[in-house]
């Protein structure tokens, strides 16, 4: 895939159906080391706090990318084309405790330019991130009740924000 660095000021994306329709992989690890696993997710944000630019993401515990979330300071979020939906698919769905789910999925991780963890060759965008910020999810704090009803396991998640180290994409995704 042909990415060029993208000032983060000149990122174009428009995060609702990217983080509804599309979804994005989490990889959190170390590429040189060759220990990390990825994942679909499906809930975050990007915006701007503590005057940095940021991604946030949610990790449920019983996830096996959450031990690598917690040992690493750092992770991508990568954009996949829309043609690669069923290796999103099997990347949500697997666990990378029990398969080599990344390369089920035929992906290719590569190393990233600015952290530790790797992303993907197939990406039409990658943000570098490193955690800023982390606390678990807590029921009381749920102003709408109905929020619960998404953890009948009561597994809820921890949030991640990371500082956007670097943005890499496509035209498509520079203004």
């Amino acid at each position: 895939m042909n990415r060029q660095t993208i000032d983060i000021k000149n990122l174009n994306m428009n995060p609702v159906p990217l983080w509804g329709d599309r979804w994005l992989l989490l990889c959190a690890g170390d590429f040189e080391k060759g220990d990390y696993n990825a994942m679909t997710v499906a809930w975050g944000s990007v915006g701007v706090m503590w005057h940095k630019p940021f991604a946030q993401v949610v990790v449920r515990p019983h996830r096996h990318t959450y031990r690598f979330i917690e040992k690493y300071p750092d992770w991508t979020l990568s954009v996949l084309p829309e043609s690669l939906k069923p290796a999103m698919n099997l990347m949500g769905s697997r666990s990378g405790r029990d398969t080599d789910k990344i390369a089920e999925a035929g992906l290719t991780a590569c190393p990233s330019s600015a952290v530790g963890a790797p992303a993907f060759d197939e990406a039409e965008l990658i943000l570098e991130c490193r955690t800023i910020f982390r606390d678990v999810m807590k029921p009381e704090s749920f102003i709408d009740p109905s929020l619960d009803k998404n953890y009948p396991k009561k597994d809820y998640h921890v949030i991640y924000y990371g500082e956007i180290l670097r943005a890499a994409g496509t035209d498509q995704y520079s203004s």
